[in-house]
């Protein structure tokens, strides 16, 4: 999921001037080490897809794979495709599980023209299918065709990979503007699309790796010549990391997904318990569901945006909802008592869905006040204030006051039993213009994944992610 620059659109990749040279090293530790050299690069000029230099083989304990960061936004890693090798920029993403690279053959979308392309006729190891394929990342996808063909990532050759040549990209700044040329999906293969084995589990298919694990070390100064790392299939990098990683079992497959506890601000419990959460490293933000990224931004004190519509209802029924919850009426039932919800069996118009939603999110949020003891009037004075920090655009960011980033909460997230904090420094994000914005965006997961934590890189930038598909489990410690 990270990309850009405008603060209007960083989002889905949202996260260089700089481009790497390659130094190979192996060290003590059994890991082959690749080093990244820096030199700067006009903006506007672009690479040709260049030869890669393949390792010889060894035992392959594990293999590192630098990272270049852009702006805190993207993070991106160079693998190769073909024989002879094509170089290419790719997204290491753990919110994903596809494999995609753009193709020669995309010509007319306006996102193709800053990519480098892989072309198929000038490999002896590539094989056709033609088998069309479509991945989607929420309303844009992309589409091409399923292709095979040899990959080389951090020296190791894994051998014909399935993979899609993507020959239409979306025409939207998000794609246009990536610093990278497809992506490469570390999520499971639950989630792939059909027939496509993801490129990490070929890795221990083909005996690559002796250990099934991988780990990101986000490096979040983008004045150091390291953007970043992931390590696979061996112990991660100990210079990046203090302590003891804490281990949380992996509760559903698809994406790296676990149980997650409270959100507290400054010590105060926000009260929205029972989600799931995951790390994805294709994602600039930490994202939530719009009830709790609302309480959650509205306690660190975005700037407030008049919102009619959430007031008026508040103002109009908030008593008759408080009444209800005080008789234990059952949550999803209430708007449609009041007149507010969905009508069922038939296709609801936007501006009925939309005020079902704040309905749905104003009850929720009085629950959540109720259990807490608070009284009626502190109640509905609450959520009559978190109608105008609640956004009513999902592309608009949530903007604070620069100048009182030194006095916001530290906010906390319970993960294993430990309390894995953020400082304003690290969750509030300075755009080129000079304003600054919450890390913290509404995301609302469709079923059946539903209400879940979004971990990006302003949590993995924090915190030494270890993905344990062997162990089923998901580790964070202190990022050094």
């Amino acid at each position: 999921m990270g990309t850009k620059f405008r603060a209007a659109v960083i989002t889905l990749f949202l996260s260089s001037l700089l481009l790497d040279q390659l130094v190979f090293s192996e060290s003590n530790d059994g890991l082959i080490r690749i080093e990244l050299k820096k030199f700067k690069l006009d903006e506007n000029n672009r690479i040709a897809a260049r030869l890669i230099p393949q390792l010889p083989d060894s035992p392959n304990d594990g293999v590192i794979v630098g990272l270049k960061n852009y702006q805190n936004m993207q993070y991106y890693g160079e693998i190769s495709i073909g024989t002879p090798p094509q170089k290419f920029t790719v997204q290491f993403d753990t919110g994903s599980s596809n494999l995609w690279i753009t193709s020669s053959k995309c010509y007319f979308s306006s996102a193709c023209h800053s990519k480098s392309k892989y072309y198929a006729r000038r490999s002896r190891t590539y094989k056709k299918t033609g088998t069309p394929a479509r991945i989607g990342y929420g309303e844009d996808s992309i589409s091409g065709r399923i292709s095979q063909d040899n990959f080389v990532v951090g020296g190791l050759t894994i051998k014909n990979q399935v993979f899609v040549e993507a020959t239409s990209l979306p025409d939207s700044e998000i794609y246009t503007n990536t610093k990278f040329d497809g992506i490469l999906g570390l999520g499971f293969q639950e989630k792939s699309i059909r027939g496509v084995v993801p490129i990490w589990y070929n890795m221990m298919y083909q005996g690559l790796i002796q250990n099934r694990v991988f780990s990101f070390w986000l490096n979040r100064n983008t004045e150091e010549e390291e953007g970043g790392e992931v390590v696979f299939g061996w112990r991660p990098d100990s210079r990046h990391y203090m302590g003891d990683h804490t281990y949380v079992p992996v509760n559903r497959k698809g994406y790296w997904q676990f149980d997650m506890g409270d959100v507290t601000i400054n010590g105060k419990h926000l009260g929205v318990t029972g989600l799931s959460a995951f790390p994805d490293s294709g994602c600039s933000l930490l994202l939530g569901p719009t009830i709790a990224i609302t309480m959650l931004n509205h306690e660190i004190g975005v700037d407030r945006e008049d919102n009619p519509k959430c007031k008026s209802i508040v103002r109009m029924h908030g008593q008759q909802i408080l009444n209800m919850l005080l008789i234990k009426e059952k949550l999803e039932k209430i708007c449609s008592l009041i007149g507010l919800g969905r009508v069922q069996g038939k296709k609801s118009n936007n501006e009925r869905t939309f005020m079902s939603n704040i309905c749905e999110m104003i009850v929720a949020w009085m629950e959540i006040q109720r259990r807490k003891n608070q009284t009626e009037d502190v109640i509905l004075n609450y959520v009559d204030e978190l109608c105008d920090s609640m956004p009513q655009n999902q592309q608009r960011q949530s903007t604070v006051n620069c100048l009182r980033i030194s006095s916001m909460p530290i906010v906390s997230f319970l993960i294993g039993g430990r309390n894995f904090t953020l400082s304003p420094e690290e969750y509030v994000l300075k755009t080129i213009g000079g304003g600054c914005i919450s890390g913290f965006r509404s995301l609302d997961i469709p079923h059946p994944i539903g209400y879940t934590w979004v971990l990006g890189a302003i949590f993995m930038g924090r915190y030494h992610t270890v993905f344990d598909y062997g162990g089923m489990r998901v580790g964070f410690a202190d990022a050094a």
